[in-house]
């Protein structure tokens, strides 16, 4: 019986110490502890990282999907070519901010690693990291936008349908 109760404290102690591990153990060797390495290339790349999933899942089409579609969407050279230039542009720009981004983050993980934030700086960079994410995401927002000009309707219905985000009858799962 001593040793059932001995059992069940050492289980318990190891369970506790278990919760009380970070969520972030193994990222604190991050170049920038607040990037993954697959983050900071997806912003060095311009890729859309969620940016305009309330567009994507509203029926407005990104570029790059309908680029990638375009035989199934049967579109014609010219939606072909503005969807191109909507794509370059939205990239371009998301390359860009991008690394806007991630220098501000690489700033301010260099103020906390150094010991030299203080709270004004933190504020300022804040204010700097805010106003480019938000940037980054109006340039992709923007490009779904121009999509859903281009497009025509039963190709937008059928872009949701290939992208899986209909029932098939051109009416979308979720509600409004």
């Amino acid at each position: 019986m001593k040793y059932i109760y001995v059992a069940l404290i050492l289980i318990g102690a190891s369970s506790a110490i278990a919760s009380t591990q970070s969520p972030y153990i193994g990222e604190e060797t991050n170049e920038i502890k607040s990037l993954s390495p697959g983050k900071i290339n997806g912003l060095l790349q311009g890729s859309g990282m969620g940016f305009a999933k309330t567009a994507e899942l509203n029926q407005y089409p990104g570029p790059r999907h309908v680029i990638d579609l375009a035989e199934q969407l049967h579109l014609s050279d010219q939606q072909i070519a503005q969807t191109n230039q909507v794509f370059e542009e939205m990239r371009e720009n998301a390359v860009v901010l991008g690394k806007q981004l991630v220098e501000y983050e690489r700033e301010l993980d260099t103020l906390f690693s150094s010991g030299r934030i203080s709270a004004s700086k933190l504020d300022s960079l804040l204010l700097k990291i805010g106003a480019t994410k938000a940037r980054l995401r109006g340039t992709h927002l923007h490009a779904h936008l121009e999509m859903k000009k281009i497009l025509s309707h039963h190709q937008v219905v059928m872009y949701d349908n290939l992208r899986g985000y209909s029932n098939g009858s051109g009416e979308h799962k979720h509600t409004h």
